[in-house]
């Protein structure tokens, strides 16, 4: 009895002890803590934290804080649009970080580009930006080049595939909303990224400009693409009048990556594998354009707070297409005459590989972060250039016994691997041809570190310097230099151009919560030094050994650059400017940027933007922007100097591009290189009516001055030139002239919308996603020169009408896409449909007057070639389907196999309603101009993507 009561009392006075320390842990604390994603490390705004066993609750603010009451033994919810839902126990403790992981369907909804103030979710942003998933957008397709796939994912980004274009082949150069490749600036994890050295000067829209290689960034390296679809020139500097494109390296850690693919052109109708029996063109296989590709990425953790190493690497390699008009009688509606122009005519076949690496490490006092990031990229690759014939037995070609190797009596010296016969029309002897090769090697490294932190009351500083290099060699192949006779070479050093770019930037951010909902400032200064080299071939692909100057000088197809073409070119910039974002309510949100920069070669200039979006309701947003914009004429612009071969309504000429401050620039009047200068406008608004929906609508309006532009020819056989200029061309021995030049002033006007819908329930899952641009440009204004402009010839030649057709075919004028993806359990499907607005362009004019110059070509009809037509090609709108399907076998293994282009279509053919006999006039020579569906036809594709 006396051990019962004693009992009772222990538990008695265990209760007592237990009630109050109950009630002390049951009591509510304050709660603190920072929300982040979980890939990208970037802080998130306006996540919900909930307590769940209370009624309060609250939202993350900019740098991803929280603040709330709960018991310690309670547990915070989190939830937001993008991210998995997450229940995170308290614990007693009195600070939570949290990562969020990004869901499938939204992944990466938050922005970096076009703010500083730390990232802001897609549809709050101001002004308009895609953000593009590389793992949704390269899988279920055969395109394997990030400029492809960009192409049909974003409104209005668009670029058009070249064939046989003196290195375009090979640099996808792509526009924003209609504007010139270089018009767009391109970031890589928020840093400025370098310039190709290549400089578009013939067989290609944009020409005139550089651009940025985008391919030369591993696919297997970027997690996503930011594109910023307004003017940004303020924020960033020169050569965003058109938007920024910021690519995002993967982060993750202790993650092997493998995409391993092969695609290949089937075109049962176009294909030359099936007009063998022609004996006019070459072929390679019924399927061609072969291609296989392997990307592989891995991460490790580096150091014992957060940091990491990811390191990716794409190897590619591509072989040759091969695409003519097979049907050759004319009775027929789509037949064309045989191509005599380009015998080989499809895309080039090209080999690439590279890596990049991107790292992070910060420091154990949690202020301060060391990071690196850069990579190398190779690229060769092998195209034809113009067919050359020896007799010209076809009456549409011409004989060119000039531009082949012959003894000394004027006899062919047969090179049985180059030159090959082709059957004449009428029982005529096979003449013989050869299409010279143009090949390119090109180099591109870049090479960016920094170190980022925070110092006193709440200041960040992020300083970096970012150094890269673009070299890009030319070699002729299978070729000749005639003038050498039997001593020719047949591969031959074209010499070529380099570009390199250093920039140096710091920038100093502060939040400052007190001014009114939030204020966030950020000033820095920016240095940037550029360098740009020409550099020679060898003497037997320019010289002329031909004493008589009767052998064509040069190596063919790609004559190489001369002594009288070096430049080694430099010039620096510096920088500062002041960036602003405030709250002035929750919901009203304003923004403000001035940039300052100065110009060692051509001066000063300073531009402004101005941003606002405000929230009608919690599902509605108003948002417009109106800024200044700028452009540098760049290195490449000023100092590029060339002769080449060029083939006009027939004709082939030796033309010399002259630089901005040679003689013949002078004498021509040509004024020196200044910047573009544009003004911006946008409007739109985002609607995300359901939590699975959101559309975003936006208008724009782009006016640019003094767009920098290649001019067009002016002749040595002009007598009506000014006198200087006359007597400078034949004193140089140059057939045409042509310059760089501020040229045309243009306004582009247009709306991209964007509806996304995503769903996801049970074991299953949809998306649809409509992606639509619709834009009109107009030239408002051609800058002829005071001494070009004292005729219709001097004025039209400055700049044709065929040269204002392709800038204004720069986009066309309706492109919508529509992805549909769905999947349940293991088993996916895709369908995604694109269609490209209709595009005229001009051909050069085989008759009149001012036959192959592009001034009004015309063309005479076939059953009465006196009969006189305008020579304008119409491109038809049409629509491209890709399908694909998926299987997962396990979590870690996903195989997908399908067909872009899956019904077979191309573009309408570039030639005049009863004028086919005056085809092959196009930019390319082949029966289409570069288009934006591309001419190659079904592309049958399998890949197999592992993650470990």
């Amino acid at each position: 009895m006396k051990s019962t009561s004693s009992l009772i009392r222990i538990v008695l006075l265990l209760l007592c002890l237990y009630v109050p320390l109950t009630a002390v842990y049951a009591q509510k604390q304050r709660i603190t803590g920072k929300v982040t994603d979980a890939t990208t490390g970037v802080p998130l705004e306006g996540i919900t934290v909930r307590v769940k066993q209370g009624a309060s609750g609250t939202l993350t603010g900019k740098d991803g804080t929280f603040s709330i009451e709960a018991k310690s033994d309670d547990v915070l919810e989190l939830s937001a649009i993008g991210f998995r839902a997450l229940s995170v126990p308290i614990n007693g403790r009195t600070t939570v970080d949290i990562q969020l992981v990004s869901t499938v369907s939204e992944l990466s909804q938050v922005v970096l580009v076009g703010t500083r103030s730390g990232g802001r979710a897609k549809i709050e942003t101001p002004v308009p930006v895609d953000v593009i998933s590389l793992s949704q957008a390269a899988y279920p397709t055969a395109k394997m080049d990030l400029t492809a796939l960009l192409n049909v994912s974003a409104p209005s980004f668009n670029y058009n595939k070249q064939s046989g274009s003196d290195g375009a082949d090979q640099i996808d150069l792509a526009t924003l909303r209609g504007l010139g490749p270089d018009q767009t600036l391109v970031l890589v994890n928020g840093k400025r990224r370098h310039q190709t050295a290549f400089v578009a000067v013939y067989g290609t829209r944009g020409r005139g400009n550089s651009g940025t290689d985008l391919n030369a960034i591993p696919e297997a390296a970027i997690d996503r693409v930011e594109i910023l679809r307004d003017g940004a020139s303020a924020q960033y500097g020169s050569d965003a009048i058109a938007g920024v494109i910021n690519i995002i390296l993967k982060k993750e850690v202790n993650h092997l990556y493998v995409n391993a693919g092969y695609a290949g052109y089937y075109d049962h109708k176009y294909n030359t594998y099936f007009g063998k029996e022609l004996n006019q063109y070459k072929n390679n296989g019924a399927i061609d354009g072969n291609a296989v590709s392997v990307g592989l990425s891995y991460g490790v953790p580096l150091g014992k707070n957060g940091g990491f190493l990811n390191f990716s690497g794409n190897f590619q390699k591509q072989g040759k297409t091969f695409r003519q008009v097979l049907d050759t009688n004319l009775a027929h509606a789509d037949a064309l005459p045989v191509n005599v122009v380009r015998r080989s005519y499809g895309d080039a076949s090209k080999t690439t590989g590279g890596g990049m690496l991107n790292l992070e490490l910060p420091f154990s006092d949690g202020r301060t972060t060391f990071y690196a990031f850069g990579g190398y990229n190779h690229k060769f690759s092998d195209a034809y250039a113009y067919t050359r014939h020896f007799n010209g037995n076809n009456p549409s070609s011409s004989g060119h016994p000039d531009r082949f190797p012959t003894d000394a009596n004027g006899k062919l010296i047969f090179y049985q691997d180059i030159m090959y016969p082709v059957t004449s029309p009428g029982g005529l002897p096979n003449d013989t041809v050869f299409d010279p090769h143009i090949q390119n090697k090109i180099d591109d490294w870049s090479a960016a570190a920094g170190i980022k932190g925070e110092f006193g009351n709440g200041w960040t500083w992020d300083l970096s310097n970012v150094l890269g290099r673009n070299n890009f060699h030319f070699f002729g192949d299978k070729t000749f230099n005639a003038s050498m006779g039997a001593n020719t070479p047949t591969h031959f050093d074209d010499g070529g151009f380099s570009f390199l770019q250093n920039t140096a930037n710091l920038t100093l951010g502060k939040e400052l919560p007190g001014v009114a909902a939030g204020l966030h400032l950020a000033l820095g200064a920016e240095y940037r030094y550029e360098n740009y080299k020409i550099y020679a071939g060898e003497e037997a692909s320019y010289r002329n050994y031909d004493p008589t100057f009767f052998k064509a000088t040069g190596a063919q197809g790609f004559p190489g650059y001369r002594p009288s073409d070096e430049v080694d070119a430099n010039r620096s910039n510096i920088a500062g400017f002041v960036d602003a974002e405030l709250d002035v309510t929750k919901k009203w949100l304003i923004g403000a940027a001035i940039r300052a920069e100065n110009y060692s070669d051509f001066g000063f200039t300073s531009n402004y933007k101005f941003a606002t979006r405000y929230k009608v309701t919690s599902n509605f947003n108003l948002r417009g922007s109106v800024s200044t914009g700028f452009r540098a004429p760049s290195l490449q612009q000023i100092n590029f100097s060339s002769q080449y071969t060029n083939v006009q309504g027939g004709t082939i000429t030796e033309v010399k591009i002259a630089p901005n401050t040679n003689s013949i620039t002078r004498a021509a009047g040509i004024p020196d290189l200044k910047q573009e200068k544009s003004v911006n406008a946008s409007l739109g608004f985002t609607w995300k009516p359901l939590s699975a929906l959101s559309v975003t609508v936006d208008g724009y309006l782009v006016k640019v001055k003094d767009r920098i532009v290649l001019s067009g020819q002016f002749s040595a056989g002009d007598t009506t030139l000014s006198q200087e200029l006359y007597n400078t061309l034949n004193q140089l021995h140059i057939d045409n002239a042509q310059f760089f030049a501020n040229a045309v002033n243009t306004t582009n006007t247009g709306i991209d919308v964007v509806i996304d819908y995503n769903k996801r329930w049970a074991n299953q899952r949809f998306r649809a996603l409509v992606a639509a641009n619709f834009q009109h440009m107009k030239i408002d204004k051609i800058n002829v020169p005071e001494r070009l402009n004292d005729s219709y010839l001097h004025r039209k030649s400055f700049f044709s009408d065929r040269e204002e057709r392709f800038v204004l075919a720069s986009a066309p004028p309706v492109k919508i896409g529509l992805n549909l993806d769905y999947g349940i359990d293991k088993f996916g499907v895709s369908a995604h449909v694109t269609y490209f607005g209709k595009v005229e362009l001009y051909g050069y004019g085989w008759s009149g007057d001012l036959a192959g110059t592009g001034i009004n070509p015309v063309v005479g009809l076939d059953s009465d070639p006196d009969k006189l037509v305008p020579e304008l090609f119409k491109y038809k709108g049409k629509a491209v389907t890709d399908l694909a399907v998926n299987y997962k076998f396990t979590k870690q293994l996903n195989w997908f196999i399908g067909a872009d282009n899956i019904f077979n279509v191309h573009p309408s053919l570039g030639v005049v309603n009863g004028a086919r006999l005056s085809a092959y006039d196009s930019e390319s020579g082949g029966a289409w101009d570069a288009v934006q569906m591309g001419f190659n036809g079904i592309r049958l594709f399998t890949r197999f993507v592992l993650t470990l």
